[in-house]
């Protein structure tokens, strides 16, 4: 599969124009799903979407790469626009974008044919090329061209001359497995033949791995480079000097990394450095603070499939009556009582071992795992839920971290033994005893306290709660406060309090509905872009997607940002004075009917502080004027007059 086969005339837009990142992926998303590419064109966008939010796909040289795998795609494709005066990606300002679709079940051909792309952008001239071509069919001969220059280099398998004096390898992987992966894999084999330094880079991509080192190749190599945005098995490079970084530090500094590795710190076998691994730039920077949420939301990533099965499938229970799983009551039916089984048993039972595991894992790689699901299991067990749960993952991660420090010193012969024995066992009996003995109980009769007092909140205290909820939930879109906050209501549900979820979901869903509204009624406030993304708001706020009103927030945090919060609160507190309850943690519209007590009461919740954000938003921003409209249009022409002038 040859990329000209992908990207096609009818998929390439030398003219791109918007004013963000939503405006780019919904305008070549476009492209494919015009060309037959895409059968739905919002769920794609939704798939491209939930790729962005985990790394920025801006990988620097005004590049930037927007890609997912998802089940709309009917045939593997590319779309290209280029914006020659620029367009704001996040904090980059791009010129050259590449929307990559490819089908969930997408052969390696396929993938094969993306990643070559990947490593075509990193060529100067290649791009450059790209920012002079004049038609759409001088992009397809452009790639042509490349693809049977590069068919001979190809062919011939990637090595390293292990005679030289020095020699590097390395891993990239992203988490996609598309894009980044291969462009760091090829920036720093390029750094290393402009240094004479040999490279040899393995990508472990969609496509599976490539270009594996041998362990001829790890042994003679004098550093190690980890360019990966995932979690790589590092027991190969035992004893190598190894400096981990992203994918992203990869494709914009590779010769620093080149450089760098040979000086890094030793890492010692199944995760173990002797000192805090070496990176460079800013990521050399990262606080303390940044390293407890990135533990914190490891272990979400892993709970949240636990939490949304096992609470959708007790919502589904309660179809039958909201007594169906007792055996004593006349509602009773074995079928819906095996589902709620499975939901509060099963699912639930899992979630708090499940984060505290990965919690650990983040902390200490893969010896901390089971230390800390089974201190997750004894704080949830022993009542300390999922207060517990967190505690159990950062003292197991942190013990297990010093036990490969210390057990680092036992002789040679013995060092097979601290994976297999020493790590679990001495690591889990001191988390054990910790969590038993010192935790379980404060943490429990807080939590019992706690849940006692929700459970016979009234009146003004009910009010306040879920106004601070809701509030906090919408505050930062997705950040460090929307999680705790996502996280106390899941740990009031296990407790059998459904009222804050309702709240939180509440809050949750209003500011990209009442955005949508507010460019539905004042249309005058908005851009013509803006109110077609206002479109596509109404539909991510029904489904519980917050993050559905970052583009308006991104180009007017001033009075969205506070809007959210306001009408965010208004209809968290609504929804806890009408006691309104909520038994699972996510899903929309679609658990309204199935899972809250009250749905009618519920939506009026919601269309209430929906209202109040669309008047605050739609009566402080500023109107459009035509002046200002044809002043925009006036700016673009110019640029494209100047642009066409160096034809």
């Amino acid at each position: 599969m040859k990329i000209s086969e992908l990207l096609t005339v009818d998929t390439i837009n030398l003219n791109l124009q918007g004013n963000g990142k939503d405006d780019v992926i919904k305008s070549l998303a476009q492209k494919l799903y015009d060309a037959g590419k895409v059968d739905d064109l919002d769920a794609f966008v939704k798939d491209v979407w939930a790729r962005e939010n985990e790394v920025s796909t801006a990988v620097g040289n005004g590049i930037a790469i927007p890609h997912a795998k998802s089940s709309h795609v009917k045939n593997a494709a590319i779309a290209f626009g280029r914006a020659l005066p620029g367009i704001e990606y996040g904090d980059d300002n791009c010129q050259l974008f590449f929307l990559i679709a490819a089908g969930e079940h997408a052969s390696n051909e396929h993938l094969k044919a993306l990643s070559k792309l990947s490593g075509f952008l990193m060529d100067d001239i290649f791009r450059a090329n790209l920012i002079l071509a004049r038609t759409p069919q001088d992009v397809e001969k452009l790639i042509a061209d490349k693809e049977k220059a590069d068919a001979t280099d190809t062919a011939k398998p990637q090595s390293i001359n292990t005679n030289s004096g020095q020699s590097i390898v390395g891993i990239t992987a992203c988490t996609a497995g598309i894009a980044h992966t291969y462009m760091a894999a090829q920036a720093l084999t390029d750094a290393g033949t402009k240094l004479h330094i040999p490279v040899k880079i393995e990508t472990q991509g969609s496509s599976g791995t490539e270009n594996e080192l041998t362990s001829e190749e790890i042994k003679n190599a004098t550093g190690v480079v980890i360019a990966a945005d995932r979690t790589i098995d590092l027991s190969r490079f035992d004893g190598k000097h190894v400096l981990q970084t992203s994918t992203k530090e990869g494709i914009n500094e590779p010769e620093k990394l080149v450089q760098s590795a040979p000086q890094s710190d030793i890492y010692h076998g199944n995760g173990n450095h002797n000192a805090k691994a070496k990176s460079s730039g800013k990521g050399q920077a990262k606080s303390i603070g940044f390293g407890i949420y990135k533990h914190l939301m490891n272990g979400v990533s892993f709970m949240l499939p636990f939490v949304v099965a096992g609470g959708i499938l007790m919502a589904i229970s309660f179809m039958f009556g909201t007594q169906s799983s007792n055996p004593d009551s006349s509602q009773y039916n074995s079928f819906a009582a095996f589902l709620n089984m499975v939901g509060s048993k099963a699912a639930f039972g899992l979630m708090v071992p499940i984060f505290a595991g990965y919690v650990a894992y983040s902390i200490a790689d893969r010896p901390g795992l089971a230390p800390g699901a089974i201190g997750g299991m004894l704080a949830y067990t022993g009542g300390s839920g999922f207060l517990g749960g967190v505690v159990a993952g950062f003292v197991a991660g942190y013990i297990v971290v010093a036990l490969k420090k210390i057990l680092s010193k036992l002789p040679s012969s013995l060092q097979g033994l601290n994976p297999v024995l020493l790590y679990p066992v001495i690591g889990t009996f001191f988390t054990a005893t910790i969590i038993h003995y010192l935790i379980n109980t404060p943490v429990g009769s807080f939590n019992k306290a706690l849940t006692a007092w929700l459970q016979h909140m009234s009146g003004a205290n009910a009010v306040l709660i879920g106004f601070i909820l809701a509030a906090l939930l919408v505050s930062d879109m997705g950040g460090p406060l929307n999680k705790i906050t996502y996280a106390f209501g899941i740990q009031m549900l296990t407790a059998g309090v459904y009222a804050p979820m309702a709240a939180i979901m509440c809050g949750g869903m209003i500011p990209p509905i009442a955005l949508g509204l507010a460019t539905t009624f004042f249309k005058n406030k908005f851009t013509a872009q803006e109110r077609e993304t206002g479109k596509v708001a109404y539909v991510l706020g029904a489904c519980f997607i917050t993050e559905g009103v970052i583009p308006f927030a991104g180009a007017d945090p001033l009075r969205v940002i506070p809007g959210n919060i306001i009408g965010a609160g208004v209809g968290g507190a609504l929804s806890m004075l009408f006691g309104i309850t909520l038994q699972a943690p996510h899903g929309g519209i679609f658990v309204i009917p199935i899972a809250i007590n009250h749905p009618l009461l519920y939506i009026l919740c919601i269309l209430a502080g929906a209202i109040v954000e669309c008047l605050i938003v739609g009566l402080t921003k500023k109107t459009i004027s035509a002046t200002d409209e044809k002043t925009v249009k006036a700016v673009e022409k110019e640029n494209e007059n100047e642009v066409a002038s160096i034809f």
